[in-house]
């Protein structure tokens, strides 16, 4: 299976508009979008084999991410209030 980045563009593109905005002006919104980036590459730098890590440690990793695109979620859903 070919390697993918979780791109947030890719992950909600229904709100592209929406993502600029509150990236702007919601410090919370961007440090959770900067910490989901990271994790991101990180993780695929892992799976791509210029890292290592273990399976758990790994699985780990990728709950974090899902966490932080849930909340990344809530606060488009919410429209940042």
């Amino acid at each position: 299976m070919p390697l993918e980045h979780h791109s947030l563009k890719h992950e909600f593109p229904q709100h592209a508009a929406q993502f600029i905005a509150l990236a702007q002006t919601n410090k919370r919104f961007a440090r959770l979008v900067e910490e989901y980036e990271a994790l991101d590459k990180r993780i695929y730098e892992i799976e791509d084999g210029h890292d290592s890590m273990d399976d758990l440690n790994l699985q780990g990793l990728k709950m974090q991410r899902v966490s932080l695109k849930d909340d990344i979620s809530d606060l488009l859903s919410s429209k940042g209030d």
